[in-house]
C-alpha cells in the first residue's frame, strides 16, 4: 500500500520521477467520487421519478452514465482529476508521464468490471498490492497509472526565460540542482549567484551573468516551459 517512485527517460534525455499513487490514497479519492455520483444519481432519480415509466426509463440511462463515464471526461479534459482525485492530489497519467488521451481513458473505466470482483475492489486491490507501481488492471491494460500531483512551488519561483537545453545530457540529480538553484537564485546576493554559477561554466560555457541566465534557461527547458 506504500506509494512508489517510477523514473522514466524521455526522448530528449530527460529523467522524470513519476510518484505513483499506492491503494488507500486511491481508495480515499474513490469514496468521495462514488459519493459524488450518489448523491448525483439520488437526485436525477427523484426528479425523473415524477415522470413515470419514461422517467424511471432515462434514469436507468443516467445510472449506466453515472457509473461508466464519469470519469472519462475529468481524466481526459480536466487535468487527470475527478473531483475526489483533486480532493486528494492524485491525478491519472499515461505510463510515460505524458497526459492520458480518450482510448486509455475509456479502457481503464470499463476495465473496472474485472477490478471490482469479487466485491469492494478485490482483485483491483490485490493488483493495487502486487504491481510495483501501484496499478490495477485496468491501468495495466490501459498503459496508465495514478500518480501523486506534486507542490508547484519550486515552478512557480523559477525566473522566466527563454528555455535552452543543456548541451550535453544530465542525470537526474544535476537536473534537479540546477533547477533547485533557479528557484533558489534570488534569495541569494547577487555577487553569491555569480559565484555559484561560475562553477558550472563548463556546462554553460558562459561566466557571471551570463552564466547565471543561461543556467536558468536551462532550469526553464528542464521544467518543459517553452
Amino acid at each position: 500500500m506504500l506509494d512508489t517512485v517510477r523514473q522514466i527517460e524521455t526522448p530528449e534525455g530527460v529523467s522524470l520521477r513519476l510518484h505513483a499513487a499506492g491503494a488507500i490514497p486511491r481508495a480515499h479519492a474513490w469514496l468521495i467520487d462514488f459519493g459524488l455520483r450518489a448523491i448525483a444519481a439520488f437526485v436525477l432519480l427523484a426528479i425523473l421519478g415524477t415522470l413515470g415509466r419514461t422517467g424511471m426509463g432515462i434514469g436507468m440511462l443516467v445510472l449506466f452514465a453515472v457509473y461508466w463515464i464519469y470519469s472519462v471526461p475529468f481524466e481526459v479534459w480536466a487535468d487527470g482529476q475527478t473531483p475526489g482525485k483533486r480532493m486528494i492530489g492524485l491525478r491519472v497519467v499515461n505510463s510515460d508521464g505524458t497526459p492520458v488521451t480518450l482510448l486509455p481513458s475509456v479502457v481503464r473505466n470499463l476495465l473496472r468490471t474485472v477490478d471490482g470482483l469479487p466485491g469492494v475492489y478485490g482483485v483491483g486491490l490485490a493488483c493495487c498490492l502486487l504491481d510495483p507501481h501501484g496499478r490495477r488492471i485496468g491501468d495495466i491494460v490501459a498503459g496508465t497509472m495514478v500518480v501523486h500531483v506534486l507542490g508547484r512551488g519550486a515552478l512557480a519561483e523559477v525566473p522566466q526565460e527563454v528555455a535552452e537545453a543543456p548541451a550535453t545530457p544530465l542525470r537526474l540529480e544535476e537536473q534537479e540542482a540546477i533547477v533547485a538553484f533557479a528557484g533558489r537564485s534570488r534569495n541569494l546576493h547577487e555577487a553569491r549567484q555569480r559565484e555559484l554559477a561560475d562553477l558550472l561554466e563548463p556546462l554553460t560555457g558562459r561566466m557571471g551573468n551570463a552564466g547565471l541566465r543561461k543556467l536558468v534557461a536551462h532550469a526553464n527547458w528542464l521544467l518543459g516551459r517553452s
